[in-house]
C-alpha cells in the first residue's frame, strides 16, 4: 500500500521539478550566460574587422602580429588560425578554457598583396564559430624622414614605424578614426589601450617627439607618451610602477577647466619637472593641435601648437633600463598615479634624435596642410603617408633641383589612391623640366573611369569630375591647360599664351594650381596664367591619381606619358595664396 503511494506521486513529482527549472532557465538560452548556445564568441583585435588593415614593409615579404580572444560558456575545445586558407596554428588544452587571449601570434611570410585572415573555434560541445577578415601587404620604397627623424608612425590604418617598418604591439582595442589631423586616419583611444614599442636605435643624448593630439578629457588624467624603467623596487610591482630617475613621462592631468600637459624628465639620480600651469593646458573641446617637445644635454622644451609653454635648463637625461615606449598610456611603468590609458586621437608621431628648433616645430605644424609630397629622391615614396607609388613602365631618376628627381620615359607614370587628399580647397606644386616630345601630355590627373566609353578601358576621357592639368603644342610653345569637373559638366581654365613656356626650354619651372569652392588659378614660376570663377569640384568616382600621363583615365585626346622632369609634387588640403607660392621659389 505504501510502495503504490509513492509511485502515484512520481508523476506529481517529476511536474513540480519541471516547472521549478522551468522558472529558473530559459532552456533555449540561460540567462545567467552572455554566451549563445550555438557556439564560441570570436574578437579578433589585429587585423581590423573594419577589413583596413594594410601592412607595410620594404621587402616583398613581411611580418603580421594577429590578436584575438576567443570566448565560451562550457569549455573552448580547439582554435586553428588560418592565412588564406592555409592553417598557421592550432590551439588546445588551454589554462582557461573558457577565454583565450593572443596577442603575440607573428606570421612572418606575408607576400605583397591582398590576404584573408580566418579564426576557427570549437568548443566542447561541437559547436564551431569562423570570423575571416580581409587585409593587405603591400611593399613600400625606403621612407627617407625628415632631418634627425628616425620614428614615424602616421596611423594611415596601421601601427607600424615606417622608419624601421616595425610594427608596435598593440594592448587592448585601439582604433582608427577618419576624423584625422593629417591623411586620412588617426590613433583613437580606448579604455585599457595603447601600444607599445621597443626603444633600441631611439635613444641618444638628443632627443624631440612631435604629433598631434584631439583630447578627450575623459579620465580626467593619462599618460601620453612614456619612456621609463622598470619600477621593480615597487612593492605593488609589476601592476603599480614609478620609477623617475630615467626616461621621460609625457602626460596630462585636470587643472581649473582645461587638461594641463606636463612632462617629466629622469637625470640619473632623480627627476625634472617641466610643468607650465594654465600656459601648457587645452579645453575639452580645442580639436586637433600639435604638441611636440625637445630635450637636449643643457635645456628642455615644451610647445603646443609651435609656442613654448614651458621650458628650462637641465643636465642631460638618463636612459638607464629604458628599453621600452608606451603611446597613449601610462602603462605599464607610469601607473602609480593613475596615468593610464589616453581615449583621445593622436596623429603623426614623430621621434628625431635631435633637439628641434622652434623653426623646425613651426614647419613640422606646417606640414598638417600638406596632404601629399613626393619628392623623388631615389624612390616613389609619398613622404607624408609613407605609402609608394605604383609604377608603370620604366621611369628613371635624374638629377633636380634639390636631390633627385622623377624622369619620364615613353609609356611610364605613376598612379596613387586618393584617399585622403581630395578636399573643397586643393592646391598643388611641382617643379617641372621640359621634355616637349611627345608634343602633348598629361601631367597630373584625378579622374573617374569611362565605362560609357566604347573603347574603354584603353581610351577613356570622362571630365564631369576631378581635374586634368596637361601640355599642349602651340607653334613653337607649350601650352599648360587645367580642365575641372563640377558634377554635372566642367571648367576650362587655358591662359593661351601667358600659361606657356617654350619648347626648347631646358630650365626648371615651377608650376601650382588652386582650386577653392569658387575659384580656380594657375600659376607659373609664381606668376597668375589662368584664373576664374567657379562653382565647385566634384571628385565622383575619382579615385586614381596619375603622375606624368594622362593616362589612364585621361587618353582620348592623346594626352599619354611625358617624358618630362619632375621634381618635389606636393598637395595641400587648404587654397594657397600667391604670396605662399611665390615663397617656394625662393
Amino acid at each position: 500500500m505504501k510502495n503504490f503511494k509513492i509511485l502515484k506521486s512520481i508523476p506529481f513529482i517529476l511536474t513540480l521539478l519541471i516547472l521549478v527549472f522551468s522558472g529558473c532557465q530559459d532552456m533555449e538560452e540561460p540567462p545567467f550566460s552572455d554566451y549563445p548556445l550555438d557556439g564560441p564568441v570570436i574578437t579578433v583585435i589585429t587585423p581590423s574587422p573594419s577589413g583596413t588593415t594594410t601592412i607595410q614593409s620594404n621587402t616583398e615579404t613581411g611580418s603580421i602580429t594577429f590578436a584575438f580572444k576567443v570566448e565560451d560558456d562550457i569549455a573552448i575545445a580547439n582554435i586553428s588560425v588560418m592565412v588564406d586558407g592555409s592553417e598557421i596554428s592550432n590551439m588546445s588544452n588551454f589554462d582557461d578554457a573558457t577565454t583565450v587571449e593572443v596577442d603575440d601570434l607573428v606570421y612572418d611570410n606575408l607576400t605583397n598583396g591582398e590576404h584573408t585572415f580566418t579564426i576557427k573555434a570549437t568548443d566542447s560541445d561541437g559547436n564551431v564559430q569562423t570570423v575571416s577578415i580581409p587585409f593587405l601587404k603591400i611593399q613600400s620604397d625606403p621612407y627617407l624622414g625628415l632631418d634627425g627623424e628616425i620614428f614615424y608612425m602616421p596611423f594611415e590604418e596601421s601601427y607600424t614605424d615606417i622608419v624601421s617598418f616595425t610594427e608596435a604591439t598593440v594592448i587592448g582595442n585601439p582604433t582608427f578614426t577618419e576624423d584625422a589631423a593629417v591623411g586620412a586616419s588617426a590613433y583613437k583611444g580606448a579604455e585599457g589601450s595603447y601600444l607599445t614599442f621597443p626603444t633600441a636605435g631611439l635613444l641618444g643624448e638628443e632627443f624631440s617627439a612631435s604629433f598631434w593630439y584631439n583630447l578627450n578629457a575623459d579620465p580626467d588624467r593619462a599618460g601620453i607618451l612614456v619612456v621609463g624603467p622598470e619600477d621593480v623596487n615597487n612593492g605593488s610591482y609589476p601592476d603599480v610602477q614609478n620609477n623617475r630617475t630615467s626616461g621621460f613621462r609625457f602626460f596630462r592631468e585636470a587643472g581649473g577647466d582645461g587638461q594641463i600637459f606636463k612632462l617629466n624628465v629622469g637625470n640619473g639620480t632623480g627627476d625634472n619637472w617641466f610643468d607650465g600651469g594654465a600656459d601648457a593646458s587645452l579645453a575639452a573641446d580645442s580639436g586637433w593641435a600639435h604638441m611636440a617637445f625637445t630635450i637636449s644635454a643643457d635645456h628642455v622644451a615644451v610647445y603646443i601648437n609651435g609656442q613654448v609653454v614651458k621650458e628650462g635648463d637641465f643636465g642631460g637625461i638618463s636612459w638607464e633600463g629604458t628599453d621600452l615606449l608606451s603611446i597613449m598610456s601610462g602603462a605599464p611603468r607610469f601607473t602609480e598615479w593613475g596615468h593610464m590609458s589616453d581615449q583621445s586621437s593622436m596623429d603623426d608621431l614623430r621621434l628625431f634624435d635631435k633637439a628641434l628648433t622652434a623653426e623646425e616645430v613651426s614647419d613640422i605644424m606646417s606640414m598638417r596642410s600638406m596632404s601629399f609630397n613626393m619628392q623623388f629622391d631615389g624612390n616613389y615614396t609619398d613622404t607624408v603617408s609613407g605609402i609608394s607609388a605604383s609604377v608603370v613602365g620604366n621611369p628613371g631618376f635624374v638629377d633636380g633641383v634639390e636631390g633627385q628627381a622623377y624622369d619620364g620615359t615613353p609609356g611610364a607614370y605613376l598612379t596613387f589612391p586618393t584617399e585622403g587628399l581630395l578636399s573643397d580647397q586643393f592646391s598643388a606644386t611641382m617643379w617641372y623640366n621640359l621634355n616637349a616630345e611627345p608634343d602633348r601630355a598629361g601631367i597630373l590627373v584625378v579622374g573617374p573611369e569611362d565605362t560609357a566609353n566604347a573603347a574603354y578601358p584603353d581610351v577613356q576621357n570622362k571630365r564631369t569630375s576631378g581635374f586634368r592639368f596637361f601640355r599642349e603644342a602651340n607653334g613653337t610653345n607649350q601650352i599648360f591647360k587645367l580642365n575641372v569637373g563640377t558634377g554635372d559638366g566642367e571648367s576650362w581654365f587655358d591662359g593661351g599664351a601667358a600659361a606657356s613656356i617654350p619648347s626648347t626650354s631646358t630650365e626648371w619651372v615651377h608650376l601650382a594650381f588652386t582650386i577653392s569652392e569658387t575659384r580656380v588659378v594657375v600659376y607659373i614660376n609664381g606668376e597668375i596664367v589662368s584664373e576664374g570663377d567657379f562653382n565647385g569640384i566634384s571628385w565622383e568616382g575619382s579615385d586614381l591619381l596619375s603622375i606624368m600621363s594622362g593616362g589612364p583615365r585621361f587618353s582620348e585626346w592623346g594626352h599619354g606619358s611625358d617624358s618630362s622632369e619632375l621634381d618635389d609634387l606636393t598637395f595641400y588640403n587648404v587654397v594657397l595664396t600667391q604670396e605662399q607660392i611665390q615663397d617656394m621659389l625662393q
